[in-house]
Protein backbone atom coordinates (compact mmCIF):
# COMPACT_ATOMS: atom_id res chain seq x y z
CA UNK A 1 0.00 0.00 0.00
CA UNK A 2 1.20 3.18 -1.10
CA UNK A 3 1.92 5.85 1.80
CA UNK A 4 0.04 9.18 1.89
CA UNK A 5 2.02 12.15 0.69
CA UNK A 6 1.05 14.63 3.21
CA UNK A 7 1.36 12.75 6.42
CA UNK A 8 4.85 11.45 5.23
CA UNK A 9 6.34 14.33 4.35
CA UNK A 10 4.80 15.61 8.07
CA UNK A 11 6.33 12.98 9.45
CA UNK A 12 9.90 13.63 7.78
CA UNK A 13 9.63 17.25 8.83
CA UNK A 14 8.36 16.27 12.41
CA UNK A 15 11.46 13.92 12.92
CA UNK A 16 13.70 16.98 11.72
CA UNK A 17 11.95 19.45 14.16
CA UNK A 18 12.92 16.69 16.49
CA UNK A 19 16.11 16.21 15.76
CA UNK A 20 17.00 19.74 15.66
CA UNK A 21 15.47 20.26 18.86
CA UNK A 22 17.82 17.88 20.13
CA UNK A 23 20.74 19.80 18.36
CA UNK A 24 19.75 22.97 20.53
CA UNK A 25 19.13 21.77 24.16
CA UNK A 26 21.89 18.93 23.86
CA UNK A 27 23.98 18.85 20.97
CA UNK A 28 27.27 21.16 22.32
CA UNK A 29 27.99 24.87 21.94
CA UNK A 30 30.30 26.75 20.44
CA UNK A 31 32.27 25.68 23.80
CA UNK A 32 32.09 22.08 22.99
CA UNK A 33 32.01 21.65 19.65
CA UNK A 34 32.45 18.05 18.33
CA UNK A 35 29.13 17.01 19.36
CA UNK A 36 27.92 19.61 16.82
CA UNK A 37 29.74 17.80 13.83
CA UNK A 38 27.17 14.80 13.99
CA UNK A 39 23.67 16.41 15.01
CA UNK A 40 24.29 19.05 12.20
CA UNK A 41 24.70 16.17 9.64
CA UNK A 42 22.05 14.39 10.94
CA UNK A 43 19.72 17.57 10.77
CA UNK A 44 21.00 18.30 6.91
CA UNK A 45 20.33 14.54 6.29
CA UNK A 46 16.67 15.47 7.31
CA UNK A 47 16.00 18.34 5.92
CA UNK A 48 17.11 16.72 2.39
CA UNK A 49 14.54 13.93 3.02
CA UNK A 50 11.86 16.36 4.07
CA UNK A 51 12.41 18.08 0.85
CA UNK A 52 12.12 15.14 -1.05
CA UNK A 53 9.18 13.50 0.75
CA UNK A 54 7.70 17.24 -0.18
CA UNK A 55 8.32 16.66 -4.18
CA UNK A 56 5.00 14.18 -3.80
CA UNK A 57 2.75 16.45 -2.24
CA UNK A 58 -0.31 17.62 -4.51
CA UNK A 59 0.64 21.05 -5.53
CA UNK A 60 -2.94 22.98 -3.88
CA UNK A 61 -2.23 21.14 -0.15
CA UNK A 62 1.88 22.36 -0.20
CA UNK A 63 1.49 26.29 0.90
CA UNK A 64 0.15 25.28 4.34
CA UNK A 65 2.56 22.16 4.68
CA UNK A 66 5.38 24.27 3.81
CA UNK A 67 4.17 27.27 6.36
CA UNK A 68 3.06 25.27 8.82
CA UNK A 69 6.45 23.22 8.99
CA UNK A 70 8.46 26.54 8.76
CA UNK A 71 6.38 27.88 12.31
CA UNK A 72 7.56 24.16 13.87
CA UNK A 73 11.12 25.04 12.93
CA UNK A 74 11.34 28.21 13.90
CA UNK A 75 9.82 27.52 17.05
CA UNK A 76 12.57 24.48 18.10
CA UNK A 77 14.75 27.60 17.89
CA UNK A 78 13.22 28.64 20.87
CA UNK A 79 14.04 25.98 23.31
CA UNK A 80 17.04 27.01 24.07
CA UNK A 81 19.52 29.88 24.68
CA UNK A 82 22.15 31.12 22.32
CA UNK A 83 24.50 28.17 22.07
CA UNK A 84 26.98 29.37 19.43
CA UNK A 85 26.70 32.55 18.80
CA UNK A 86 26.75 36.00 21.66
CA UNK A 87 25.54 38.42 19.17
CA UNK A 88 21.92 38.73 20.46
CA UNK A 89 23.77 40.27 23.94
CA UNK A 90 25.16 42.62 21.97
CA UNK A 91 21.59 43.55 19.90
CA UNK A 92 19.73 43.94 23.48
CA UNK A 93 22.45 46.42 24.74
CA UNK A 94 22.23 48.67 22.03
CA UNK A 95 18.40 48.62 22.33
CA UNK A 96 18.81 49.59 25.99
CA UNK A 97 21.53 52.27 25.41
CA UNK A 98 19.36 54.12 22.44
CA UNK A 99 16.36 53.96 24.63
CA UNK A 100 18.29 56.04 27.71
CA UNK A 101 19.10 58.13 25.07
CA UNK A 102 22.31 57.42 23.98
CA UNK A 103 24.16 56.23 21.11
CA UNK A 104 25.71 52.89 20.45
CA UNK A 105 28.04 54.45 17.97
CA UNK A 106 29.38 56.65 20.98
CA UNK A 107 30.12 54.77 23.47
CA UNK A 108 31.65 50.85 23.87
CA UNK A 109 29.59 48.59 26.04
CA UNK A 110 32.78 48.50 28.45
CA UNK A 111 33.00 52.27 28.89
CA UNK A 112 32.31 52.78 32.89
CA UNK A 113 30.00 55.67 31.66
CA UNK A 114 27.64 53.11 30.90
CA UNK A 115 28.38 51.22 33.93
CA UNK A 116 24.85 52.18 35.33
CA UNK A 117 22.99 50.23 32.57
CA UNK A 118 24.67 47.02 33.30
CA UNK A 119 22.63 43.81 33.88
CA UNK A 120 22.92 40.52 34.98
CA UNK A 121 21.81 38.80 31.82
CA UNK A 122 24.96 41.12 30.26
CA UNK A 123 27.60 41.43 33.38
CA UNK A 124 27.03 38.29 35.26
CA UNK A 125 28.56 38.35 38.22
CA UNK A 126 30.03 35.01 40.30
CA UNK A 127 29.95 32.42 37.61
CA UNK A 128 33.78 32.65 37.19
CA UNK A 129 33.24 34.00 33.63
CA UNK A 130 34.02 30.64 32.48
CA UNK A 131 31.54 30.52 29.95
CA UNK A 132 32.51 30.14 26.43
CA UNK A 133 30.49 33.09 25.92
CA UNK A 134 31.76 35.26 28.73
CA UNK A 135 34.73 37.36 28.77
CA UNK A 136 36.37 40.68 30.98
CA UNK A 137 35.81 44.51 30.05
CA UNK A 138 38.91 46.40 30.45
CA UNK A 139 37.69 47.16 34.29
CA UNK A 140 37.66 43.78 34.75
CA UNK A 141 33.66 43.24 34.49
CA UNK A 142 32.44 40.05 32.90
CA UNK A 143 30.37 40.20 30.03
CA UNK A 144 28.86 38.58 27.63
CA UNK A 145 28.86 41.16 24.83
CA UNK A 146 31.03 40.35 21.96
CA UNK A 147 34.08 42.91 21.61
CA UNK A 148 33.05 45.16 24.84
CA UNK A 149 35.90 47.64 23.79
CA UNK A 150 34.42 48.84 20.47
CA UNK A 151 31.33 50.63 19.74
CA UNK A 152 28.70 48.69 17.50
CA UNK A 153 29.78 47.77 13.73
CA UNK A 154 25.64 47.44 13.10
CA UNK A 155 24.14 50.12 10.60
CA UNK A 156 21.16 52.25 11.63
CA UNK A 157 18.47 50.12 10.68
CA UNK A 158 19.37 47.21 12.58
CA UNK A 159 19.87 49.91 15.34
CA UNK A 160 16.48 50.56 14.71
CA UNK A 161 15.40 47.10 15.12
CA UNK A 162 17.17 46.57 18.48
CA UNK A 163 15.58 49.71 19.51
CA UNK A 164 11.82 48.71 18.95
CA UNK A 165 11.90 45.35 20.50
CA UNK A 166 13.48 47.28 24.26
CA UNK A 167 9.65 47.32 25.10
CA UNK A 168 9.27 43.41 25.08
CA UNK A 169 12.63 43.25 27.14
CA UNK A 170 16.21 43.40 25.85
CA UNK A 171 17.06 39.53 27.05
CA UNK A 172 18.34 37.18 24.14
CA UNK A 173 14.33 35.38 25.01
CA UNK A 174 13.32 38.74 22.91
CA UNK A 175 15.97 38.65 20.04
CA UNK A 176 15.01 34.79 19.66
CA UNK A 177 11.10 35.99 19.58
CA UNK A 178 11.77 38.38 16.88
CA UNK A 179 14.17 36.08 15.25
CA UNK A 180 11.34 33.30 14.74
CA UNK A 181 8.93 35.88 13.76
CA UNK A 182 11.32 37.25 11.09
CA UNK A 183 11.78 33.63 10.14
CA UNK A 184 8.24 32.96 9.48
CA UNK A 185 7.42 36.26 7.74
CA UNK A 186 9.83 35.40 5.22
CA UNK A 187 8.52 31.92 4.76
CA UNK A 188 5.01 34.15 4.46
CA UNK A 189 6.68 36.67 1.99
CA UNK A 190 8.73 33.34 -0.15
CA UNK A 191 5.53 31.91 -0.52
CA UNK A 192 3.94 35.15 -1.61
CA UNK A 193 6.67 35.56 -4.56
CA UNK A 194 6.55 32.28 -5.79
CA UNK A 195 2.88 31.46 -6.17
CA UNK A 196 2.73 28.81 -3.45
CA UNK A 197 5.64 26.63 -4.25
CA UNK A 198 7.56 23.98 -2.87
CA UNK A 199 10.97 25.87 -3.14
CA UNK A 200 9.85 28.37 -0.48
CA UNK A 201 10.93 25.13 1.97
CA UNK A 202 14.24 25.79 1.02
CA UNK A 203 14.00 28.84 3.24
CA UNK A 204 10.92 27.82 5.95
CA UNK A 205 12.25 23.97 6.84
CA UNK A 206 16.37 25.24 6.81
CA UNK A 207 18.04 23.43 9.84
CA UNK A 208 20.34 27.03 9.54
CA UNK A 209 17.23 29.23 9.54
CA UNK A 210 15.99 27.34 12.94
CA UNK A 211 19.96 28.17 14.43
CA UNK A 212 21.51 31.61 13.08
CA UNK A 213 17.95 33.17 12.69
CA UNK A 214 16.09 32.08 15.85
CA UNK A 215 18.11 30.30 17.87
CA UNK A 216 21.82 32.62 17.71
CA UNK A 217 19.15 35.30 16.34
CA UNK A 218 21.23 37.23 13.41
CA UNK A 219 19.62 40.47 12.50
CA UNK A 220 20.67 39.38 8.88
CA UNK A 221 17.04 37.64 8.77
CA UNK A 222 15.45 41.10 9.07
CA UNK A 223 17.91 42.01 5.72
CA UNK A 224 16.71 38.22 4.54
CA UNK A 225 13.05 39.30 4.81
CA UNK A 226 13.57 42.57 3.11
CA UNK A 227 15.46 41.37 0.01
CA UNK A 228 12.86 39.03 -0.66
CA UNK A 229 10.02 41.48 -0.61
CA UNK A 230 12.12 44.01 -2.42
CA UNK A 231 12.95 41.20 -5.92
CA UNK A 232 9.42 40.29 -5.18
CA UNK A 233 8.02 43.88 -5.99
CA UNK A 234 10.66 44.60 -8.37
CA UNK A 235 9.58 41.58 -10.57
CA UNK A 236 6.00 42.90 -10.45
CA UNK A 237 7.17 46.76 -11.29
CA UNK A 238 7.12 47.91 -8.53
CA UNK A 239 10.61 49.87 -8.71
CA UNK A 240 10.28 52.51 -5.89
CA UNK A 241 9.01 49.92 -3.22
CA UNK A 242 11.11 47.27 -4.41
CA UNK A 243 13.75 49.44 -4.16
CA UNK A 244 13.01 50.89 -1.29
CA UNK A 245 13.13 47.48 0.29
CA UNK A 246 16.29 46.67 -0.69
CA UNK A 247 17.79 49.88 0.71
CA UNK A 248 16.46 49.11 3.78
CA UNK A 249 17.65 45.86 3.67
CA UNK A 250 21.55 47.28 3.21
CA UNK A 251 20.67 49.28 5.88
CA UNK A 252 19.95 46.41 8.16
CA UNK A 253 23.31 44.44 7.28
CA UNK A 254 25.59 45.35 4.13
CA UNK A 255 25.41 42.69 2.22
CA UNK A 256 22.34 42.49 0.85
CA UNK A 257 23.38 45.32 -1.66
CA UNK A 258 24.87 42.32 -3.57
CA UNK A 259 20.97 41.61 -4.63
CA UNK A 260 20.30 45.19 -5.92
CA UNK A 261 22.25 44.26 -9.82
CA UNK A 262 19.73 41.18 -9.99
CA UNK A 263 16.55 43.76 -8.94
CA UNK A 264 18.15 45.60 -12.07
CA UNK A 265 18.42 42.59 -14.20
CA UNK A 266 19.13 43.52 -18.09
CA UNK A 267 19.67 47.04 -17.23
CA UNK A 268 22.20 47.38 -19.57
CA UNK A 269 20.86 44.61 -22.33
CA UNK A 270 18.06 44.89 -25.08
CA UNK A 271 18.12 41.03 -25.15
CA UNK A 272 14.26 41.10 -24.06
CA UNK A 273 13.41 43.44 -27.01
CA UNK A 274 15.74 42.26 -29.45
CA UNK A 275 17.65 45.37 -29.47
CA UNK A 276 21.85 45.20 -28.79
CA UNK A 277 21.65 47.49 -26.13
CA UNK A 278 19.28 50.12 -24.35
CA UNK A 279 19.45 52.54 -21.50
CA UNK A 280 18.65 52.55 -18.12
CA UNK A 281 14.64 52.70 -17.99
CA UNK A 282 12.76 55.39 -15.99
CA UNK A 283 11.87 52.09 -13.56
CA UNK A 284 15.72 51.71 -12.94
CA UNK A 285 16.31 54.47 -12.29
CA UNK A 286 13.60 55.05 -9.59
CA UNK A 287 14.70 51.63 -7.94
CA UNK A 288 17.88 52.94 -7.52
CA UNK A 289 17.20 55.88 -6.69
CA UNK A 290 14.66 54.80 -3.88
CA UNK A 291 17.40 52.46 -2.72
CA UNK A 292 20.03 55.12 -2.19
CA UNK A 293 17.33 57.40 -0.86
CA UNK A 294 16.35 55.26 2.09
CA UNK A 295 19.79 54.05 2.48
CA UNK A 296 20.80 57.44 2.99
CA UNK A 297 17.95 58.88 5.20
CA UNK A 298 18.57 55.94 7.74
CA UNK A 299 21.70 57.53 8.69
CA UNK A 300 21.16 60.72 8.84
CA UNK A 301 19.81 60.70 12.57
CA UNK A 302 22.38 58.42 13.60
CA UNK A 303 24.87 60.65 11.90
CA UNK A 304 23.33 64.14 13.89
CA UNK A 305 24.37 62.21 16.97
CA UNK A 306 27.26 60.32 16.48
CA UNK A 307 29.32 62.45 13.71
CA UNK A 308 31.89 59.71 11.42
CA UNK A 309 30.97 57.09 14.40
CA UNK A 310 28.55 55.89 12.56
CA UNK A 311 30.73 53.51 10.92
CA UNK A 312 31.16 51.76 13.58
CA UNK A 313 33.35 48.96 14.43
CA UNK A 314 33.58 48.05 10.33
CA UNK A 315 36.82 49.22 9.51
CA UNK A 316 38.22 47.68 12.62
CA UNK A 317 35.99 44.02 11.61
CA UNK A 318 37.69 44.11 8.04
CA UNK A 319 41.17 44.09 9.40
CA UNK A 320 39.90 41.37 12.26
CA UNK A 321 38.90 39.22 10.19
CA UNK A 322 41.49 38.53 7.59
CA UNK A 323 40.76 41.41 5.12
CA UNK A 324 43.23 43.23 5.46
CA UNK A 325 46.67 43.62 2.91
CA UNK A 326 49.52 42.02 4.92
CA UNK A 327 47.19 40.05 7.19
CA UNK A 328 44.84 38.29 4.96
CA UNK A 329 43.12 34.99 5.97
CA UNK A 330 40.16 34.82 3.61
CA UNK A 331 39.53 34.96 -0.11
CA UNK A 332 40.81 31.05 0.06
CA UNK A 333 40.38 29.71 -3.38
CA UNK A 334 41.89 32.72 -5.09
CA UNK A 335 44.46 32.39 -2.67
CA UNK A 336 45.20 28.82 -4.02
CA UNK A 337 46.19 29.88 -7.31
CA UNK A 338 47.25 33.83 -6.84
CA UNK A 339 49.44 35.35 -4.59
CA UNK A 340 47.85 37.56 -1.18
CA UNK A 341 48.35 40.59 -2.52
CA UNK A 342 46.68 39.97 -5.82
CA UNK A 343 43.63 37.97 -4.20
CA UNK A 344 41.11 40.59 -3.39
CA UNK A 345 41.96 42.60 -6.50
CA UNK A 346 40.93 39.61 -8.05
CA UNK A 347 37.90 38.90 -6.35
CA UNK A 348 36.39 42.56 -7.04
CA UNK A 349 37.50 42.04 -10.44
CA UNK A 350 35.26 38.78 -10.81
CA UNK A 351 32.83 39.73 -8.53
CA UNK A 352 32.84 43.15 -10.65
CA UNK A 353 32.08 40.46 -14.14
CA UNK A 354 29.59 38.87 -12.25
CA UNK A 355 27.70 41.73 -11.40
CA UNK A 356 27.97 42.97 -15.64
CA UNK A 357 26.94 39.63 -16.57
CA UNK A 358 23.43 40.10 -14.71
CA UNK A 359 22.95 43.69 -15.74
CA UNK A 360 23.68 42.84 -19.11
CA UNK A 361 21.50 39.27 -19.32
CA UNK A 362 19.63 39.31 -16.30
CA UNK A 363 16.11 37.96 -16.36
CA UNK A 364 14.29 41.03 -15.26
CA UNK A 365 11.33 38.76 -14.70
CA UNK A 366 13.39 36.94 -12.26
CA UNK A 367 15.48 39.17 -10.25
CA UNK A 368 16.45 36.65 -7.52
CA UNK A 369 18.14 34.73 -9.96
CA UNK A 370 21.10 37.66 -10.80
CA UNK A 371 20.91 38.41 -6.72
CA UNK A 372 21.67 34.51 -5.60
CA UNK A 373 24.59 34.76 -8.78
CA UNK A 374 26.37 37.62 -7.45
CA UNK A 375 25.44 37.26 -3.63
CA UNK A 376 26.82 33.82 -3.44
CA UNK A 377 29.16 34.39 -5.93
CA UNK A 378 30.85 37.03 -3.77
CA UNK A 379 30.24 34.62 -0.53
CA UNK A 380 32.32 31.96 -2.75
CA UNK A 381 35.04 34.56 -3.32
CA UNK A 382 35.11 36.00 0.17
CA UNK A 383 34.84 33.51 1.86
CA UNK A 384 33.71 34.38 5.57
CA UNK A 385 33.64 32.37 8.70
CA UNK A 386 30.60 32.84 9.85
CA UNK A 387 27.52 30.98 8.09
CA UNK A 388 24.49 33.65 9.18
CA UNK A 389 26.16 35.65 5.99
CA UNK A 390 24.41 32.37 4.13
CA UNK A 391 21.04 33.35 5.58
CA UNK A 392 20.25 35.51 2.34
CA UNK A 393 21.50 32.59 0.18
CA UNK A 394 19.02 30.58 2.08
CA UNK A 395 16.40 33.20 1.01
CA UNK A 396 17.49 33.45 -2.54
CA UNK A 397 17.86 30.40 -3.25
CA UNK A 398 14.42 29.54 -1.89
CA UNK A 399 13.45 32.18 -4.64
CA UNK A 400 14.62 30.76 -7.23
CA UNK A 401 15.01 26.81 -6.30
CA UNK A 402 18.15 26.19 -6.82
CA UNK A 403 18.97 24.27 -3.98
CA UNK A 404 23.02 23.71 -4.99
CA UNK A 405 23.57 27.10 -3.29
CA UNK A 406 22.87 25.97 0.03
CA UNK A 407 26.60 24.73 -0.33
CA UNK A 408 27.47 28.19 0.38
CA UNK A 409 26.40 28.82 4.24
CA UNK A 410 27.25 24.87 4.90
CA UNK A 411 31.22 25.61 3.81
CA UNK A 412 30.81 28.77 6.00
CA UNK A 413 28.90 26.68 9.21
CA UNK A 414 31.63 23.89 8.61
CA UNK A 415 35.01 26.80 8.96
CA UNK A 416 32.76 28.51 11.27
CA UNK A 417 33.42 25.45 13.96
CA UNK A 418 36.25 23.84 12.65
CA UNK A 419 38.59 27.48 11.48
CA UNK A 420 42.10 27.08 9.26
CA UNK A 421 43.15 27.88 6.17
CA UNK A 422 42.91 24.47 5.12
CA UNK A 423 38.99 24.34 6.41
CA UNK A 424 38.36 27.27 4.21
CA UNK A 425 39.92 25.88 0.98
CA UNK A 426 38.23 22.79 1.14
CA UNK A 427 34.78 23.65 2.30
CA UNK A 428 34.23 26.58 0.07
CA UNK A 429 35.83 24.69 -2.47
CA UNK A 430 33.51 21.25 -1.96
CA UNK A 431 30.55 24.21 -2.40
CA UNK A 432 32.07 25.66 -5.57
CA UNK A 433 32.06 22.11 -6.72
CA UNK A 434 28.61 21.05 -5.74
CA UNK A 435 27.20 24.47 -7.50
CA UNK A 436 28.91 23.77 -11.01
CA UNK A 437 28.32 20.30 -11.14
CA UNK A 438 24.66 20.67 -10.33
CA UNK A 439 24.19 23.81 -12.62
CA UNK A 440 26.20 21.88 -15.67
CA UNK A 441 23.98 18.95 -15.11
CA UNK A 442 20.56 21.21 -14.44
CA UNK A 443 21.32 23.21 -17.93
CA UNK A 444 21.26 19.63 -19.69
CA UNK A 445 25.32 19.35 -20.73
CA UNK A 446 25.22 16.42 -18.79
CA UNK A 447 23.05 13.48 -19.13
CA UNK A 448 21.23 12.72 -16.08
CA UNK A 449 21.11 8.91 -14.56
CA UNK A 450 18.08 7.62 -14.71
CA UNK A 451 15.75 7.92 -11.49
CA UNK A 452 17.51 11.54 -10.93
CA UNK A 453 14.87 13.53 -9.26
CA UNK A 454 15.58 16.56 -7.08
CA UNK A 455 17.40 19.21 -9.67
CA UNK A 456 14.99 21.50 -8.67
CA UNK A 457 12.97 21.89 -5.42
Amino acid sequence: MTARPVPLCALAVTALAGCLALTLTTGGTLGNRPPLYGWYAADAVLFALSLLALRRVPQRQVARLVLAGGVLVAAVGLLAPPRTSDDAYRYGWDGKVQAAGGSPYARAPGDPALARLRDAGRFPVGDGCAGWDERRTADGACTRINRPAVHTIYPPLAELWFLAQHPFGDGVRVAQAAGAALAVATTGALLAVTGGRRRAALWAWCPGVAVWAVNDAHVDALGALLTVAGLGWAARGRAAAGGAALGAATAVKLLPVLALPGALSGALSGALSGARSRRPTRADLRLLGAAAGVFVLSYLPYLALSGTGVLGYLPGYLREEGYRQGHLERFGLLRLVLPDRLAPWAGAALLAALVWRVLRHGDPARPWRGALTVTGGALLLAAPAYPWYGLLVVALAALDGRWEWLAVPAAGQLLYLAGGSRVQQLAYGAALLVIVVVSVRRAGRWPRPVGAQMTEV
